[in-house]
């Protein structure tokens, strides 16, 4: 759907029962906001993996977390060795095996061990590895490489994707090659095929080459090129998949809009384009082609990284703090770019480009039209003020908007020292009574009559209708919401429990129990900058003639 019908206020007060826990923060009059779900419109799963991060953290209990960024274009999997590029002096150095505590750096693979026994350890499902693509890898962990040392030189080592030989139990580090397939039958030797894993594994195919020539002069100076991508995609998902069958494929890991637009201005971009509206088109095209002539998918998941650039008073959400009141507003009004067609965001793409906003829309009637199947992931994601409320109801509107749009997998990573409410946001989701109670897998059909205030997502889990999970924020910075619910369903809920994330803490907890419902309707005033999980129960069973519309989508594994 491309966006929320606005309802007119439904509900008469004799058939509403209020709801208030605590007194209201601000003396404003309330907004009044209506609030409808029906269970009986279509419905879709909501995938599991879009709860992740890209750090394991033992706080949350990530279901996905993706081991990437730009360390992961240089990485030599023999030695553990990888390249910094501009972000600190183009090192080759040992920083992924110190910054992940390995056991033995001298181990091949031993980064990528630690972190699937990591993600398995701290509970998670899907571990997506990032692969080497981009000619070279890092040959030794010397430190600064010099202009003078650009690849090829004694500084790197070549990468192959397909090995001409049977594969080692002990890569020979005294060759001027690393192969990627055997790095890929080493995990699959340890670990089994990636469907069949204990941790899911994905394999992202590289990350960001648009930005190849920007992140990592010294290992690929030259701008990337259309040809060049789509030929380096097609070599490495094929070899990947002649050695785990089973492994999704995460590609082309855009940076940004402009990656989506153009590859980055790419050299040959300007010759292909005719007759496609953007790269993503195009790639999406490309890529089924070589799929079909092979017989084999090529790309699982269109991955794409996401830092807004919306703008509030002048300032961007992101690099700006918390900032002030016009800017946590715009903040939190970001995520509309991803799927409100009503929403005019305030950046260089609302103004020159808003034919392809919201985002998630247009990916996907992309993806519909040239490469059909093709799931979504968006694996780098912030908001900005990560420790403040702004931020923690940036990313639960996230949230809410991945699983409501069938995004595959979804993986935040963090800007800031301090990520609190980014973790708050997480926890309303997936454990917010401490117990490990989640929001439903089942997206449930929801709407609000007044989208720049306020939100709403419905979730069941599976088929039972007797407890029903709403995800309610109130963004607006002054004035509390008195909420007026409206339910379709085949059963009556007669209680409800509520948590709360607020300016409070960033620490989930218990906003009210047990209050009564009566006819599916009723009346919750939530304060101001509030995020809420109501749970709603009721004891009857379902008759078996109101089992209600089957799945319209599914996404989930």
């Amino acid at each position: 759907m491309a966006g929320f019908v606005v309802l007119e206020s439904v509900l008469p007060v004799q058939h509403a029962f209020a709801l208030q826990a605590k007194p209201l923060r601000q003396s404003q009059t309330a907004l009044q906001i209506d609030f409808a779900i029906d269970l009986s419109q279509p419905r879709s799963p909501i995938s599991p993996f879009i709860y992740g991060s890209n750090r394991v953290d033992q706080q949350v209990p990530w279901v996905s977390v993706r081991l990437g960024g730009n360390r992961w274009t240089g990485y030599n999997w023999e030695n553990n060795a990888s390249n910094a590029g501009s972000d600190w002096f183009h090192s080759n150095d040992d920083f992924v095996c110190w910054f992940l505590s390995c056991p033995d750096s001298n181990q091949p693979a031993a980064a990528l061990h630690t972190f699937l026994e990591m993600v398995q350890t701290s509970g998670g499902h899907y571990g997506l590895l990032t692969l080497p693509m981009a000619g070279y890898v890092a040959a030794d962990k010397n430190g600064e490489v010099g202009v003078d040392q650009v690849a090829p030189s004694s500084r790197w080592k070549n990468i192959n994707f397909n090995k001409p030989a049977p594969y080692e139990t002990t890569p020979n580090l005294g060759d001027e090659w690393v192969y990627v397939d055997e790095l890929v039958a080493h995990l699959v030797s340890e670990y089994g095929e990636s469907a069949a894993s204990a941790v899911r594994r994905g394999y992202s195919l590289d990350n960001e080459p648009d930005l190849w020539s920007y992140t990592h002069p010294r290992l690929h100076p030259s701008q990337t090129t259309v040809s060049e991508l789509i030929q380096r995609n097609v070599a490495l998902a094929s070899a990947v998949k002649s050695v785990d069958p089973s492994a999704e494929i995460f590609a082309p890991v855009h940076y940004g809009f402009w990656g989506m637009m153009t590859l980055q201005d790419a050299p040959d971009w300007f010759e292909l384009r005719n007759g496609y509206a953007w790269f993503v088109d195009y790639y999406l095209e490309q890529m089924h082609l070589h799929s079909v002539s092979r017989n084999l998918r090529l790309l699982d998941v269109f991955d794409f990284h996401w830092y807004p650039e919306a703008q509030g008073c002048g300032k961007r959400i992101l690099w700006s703090e918390v900032g002030d009141e016009c800017l946590q507003w715009a903040r939190m009004q970001a995520p509309r770019s991803l799927w409100d067609e009503t929403y005019r965001e305030d950046s260089w793409i609302g103004q020159w480009f808003d034919e392809y906003l919201p985002l998630l829309p247009r990916l996907q009637s992309s993806i519909q039209t040239y490469y059909p199947g093709t799931k979504l992931a968006l694996t780098e994601f912030s908001y900005g003020a990560e420790n403040h409320i702004s931020g923690g109801i940036a990313v639960a509107d996230v949230l809410g908007i991945l699983g409501k749009y069938s995004v595959y997998l979804a993986t935040f990573y963090p800007l800031e020292e301090n990520s609190d409410y980014v973790r708050g946001a997480y926890q309303i989701y997936r454990n917010y009574d401490g117990q490990g109670s989640s929001f439903g897998n089942i997206s449930v059909w929801s709407q609000s009559s007044d989208i720049e205030n306020a939100s709403i997502y419905a979730a069941i889990h599976d088929l039972n209708v007797s407890q029903l999970h709403l995800i309610v924020v109130n963004r607006n910075l002054h004035q509390a919401v008195q909420g007026n619910f409206s339910i379709e369903s085949p059963l009556n809920y007669h209680s409800m429990d509520a948590w709360i994330l607020d300016q409070e803490s960033p620490n989930v907890r218990m906003f009210f129990d047990n209050k009564q419902i009566s006819s599916n309707r009723f009346l919750i005033n939530i304060p101001p900058l509030t995020v809420l999980h109501l749970v709603l129960q009721s004891a009857q069973a379902v008759p078996l003639n109101r089992l209600y519309l089957p799945l319209i989508h599914s996404s989930s594994p």
